[in-house]
C-alpha cells in the first residue's frame, strides 16, 4: 500500500457517522499486478486495492459501500467484483459494460453484487460514449432492475436533459453534476440539475465537494444543501476515494466533517447515508 493510502497515519473525523453509513461512491484500483489497468485508459492511478478501502472505511466509521468502476479499468470489472466478494453483505457495485457483454455476462455481474452501469460523458476523460452502445446497454440492463450512473460535465447537463428525461430506468448523477461551486446555487447548471431532480427516477450524489470547490471545500455546501432539500429521498454521499485525477490532496475525514454543514436535520442524514442507498442498492 502506498504512503498516500496509509490510513493509520490520518485523523478520524470529528463527525461520528451513524451505524451502517454508506460510502455510495468509491473505487478500487488494482493492484495492477493482479488486475491490470486498461490499455485504453486516459490516466494511470496509484494502486488502491480493497485493503486500502477497508482501512479508509475503518478510519471513517463507514459500514457499507458502493464500488464504482472507474475508466482506468475499462470494462474489466474484476477488481470491483473481487472487493464485493470479500464481504457481499457490505458491498455493492456499479460496472462499466459495453455491447459486447452477453446476457450471461450481465447476470454474472448481477450475481456478484452489481446494481448499475456507469457511463462517462466528461470531456477530459474521453467525452460522450457511442450513443448506439449506450442505448443498447440501457435496453439490456433495464430488465435486471439496474440503474444507470451518469458522469457529466456541468455544461452538458442542459444539453443532455432531453436524453436523460427519456431514460426508461432510474439514473444517478455523479458529483453534483460537477458544477462550479464558485458560481453558487443559482447558476444555470444547478437549476438544470434541480429540474432533473423533479423526475421520479432521478438520484444525485452530493459527493465530490473536492472536485467542485477548493480547500476547505466550503463553497460546495450551498450546492449540496440545495440538492438535498430538493431531493431528500434520493440523494446519496460518497468519499470518491482515492480521488482519481485530482491534484489537490484530500483527507477524507475533512469530507465527512463537511457533512455537518449540509443539513441540520439528523433524519436527513439517516436518509442520505443509510436509507436512500439501502433502497437503491438492496442493502
Amino acid at each position: 500500500m502506498s504512503a498516500s493510502h496509509d490510513q493509520a497515519a490520518k485523523r478520524r473525523p470529528a463527525f461520528k457517522l451513524p451505524p451502517n453509513a454508506t460510502d455510495a461512491h468509491c473505487h478500487v484500483f488494482g493492484p495492477a499486478a493482479v488486475f491490470p489497468y486498461s490499455p485504453k485508459r486516459s490516466y494511470t492511478p496509484t494502486d488502491a486495492p480493497k485493503e486500502a478501502l477497508a482501512a479508509l472505511h475503518d478510519r471513517l466509521g463507514i459500514g457499507r459501500a458502493v464500488i464504482v468502476q472507474a475508466s482506468c479499468h475499462g470494462t474489466d470489472n474484476r477488481a470491483m467484483l473481487d472487493c464485493i466478494a470479500s464481504d457481499p453483505e457490505r458491498f455493492r457495485g456499479v460496472a462499466i459494460v459495453d455491447d459486447g457483454f452477453t446476457d450471461r455476462d450481465l447476470q454474472t455481474l448481477h450475481d456478484g453484487g452489481v446494481r448499475g452501469a456507469r457511463f462517462n460523458f466528461v470531456r477530459h476523460l474521453g467525452g460522450a460514449p457511442d450513443m448506439d452502445v449506450f442505448r443498447h446497454v440501457i435496453d439490456r440492463i433495464t430488465p435486471l432492475g439496474w440503474h444507470v450512473v451518469l458522469h457529466l460535465d456541468a455544461v452538458d447537463i442542459a444539453p443532455l436533459a432531453e436524453m436523460i428525461r427519456a431514460l426508461p430506468l432510474p439514473f444517478v448523477i455523479d458529483h453534483m453534476g460537477r458544477v462550479d461551486s464558485s458560481l453558487g446555487p443559482d447558476q444555470p447548471a444547478v437549476k438544470s440539475l434541480l429540474q432533473l431532480a423533479r423526475l421520479p427516477g432521478c438520484w444525485i450524489k452530493v459527493c465530490g465537494a473536492e472536485r467542485i470547490s477548493k480547500p476547505p471545500f466550503a463553497a460546495a455546501v450551498p450546492i449540496a444543501s440545495a440538492i438535498m432539500a430538493a431531493l431528500p429521498e434520493r440523494t446519496m454521499w460518497g468519499t470518491d476515494f482515492p480521488h482519481p485525477n485530482l491534484k489537490v490532496p484530500v483527507d477524507e475525514a475533512d469530507l465527512v466533517d463537511l457533512l455537518r454543514d449540509y443539513s441540520s436535520d439528523s433524519a436527513q442524514f439517516n436518509r442520505l447515508l443509510i436509507d436512500n442507498p439501502a433502497r437503491l442498492y438492496g442493502f
